[in-house]
């Protein structure tokens, strides 16, 4: 095999690739976007019944448990935790936002 024809052959498959990649960051988006419209909810109704915000029993729980579904997955679990802890502080800045919105009313 030729070096050029190697070359396409390795184009052909980091195509591939890379489809799957964009494919699944699209997935990612409207996952993550569904995920924020029922937190949403949750910060709605946190902020009618003068709940906290946040809810560190809750956050712990939900590290541990995807810290074990990062093991099972094969993902390194300190990616995983970094990942949900950037996503539930954007949530609380959302409830917190929410509160003040209530309270302003």
């Amino acid at each position: 095999m030729s070096e050029n024809d190697k070359t396409a052959k390795a184009q052909e498959v980091l195509g591939g690739l890379r489809g799957s990649i964009d494919n699944i960051d699209a997935a990612l988006v409207h996952m993550l976007a569904e995920r924020f419209r029922c937190t949403q909810a949750v910060g709605e109704l946190k902020a009618t019944y003068g709940l906290p915000p946040a809810d560190p029993n809750r956050e712990k729980i939900q590290i541990e448990r995807l810290r074990r579904l990062a093991t099972d997955a094969n993902l390194d679990p300190d990616f995983a935790e970094k990942f949900l802890n950037f996503i539930v502080k954007e949530v609380i800045r959302h409830h917190e936002a929410i509160a003040a919105n209530r309270s302003a009313d």
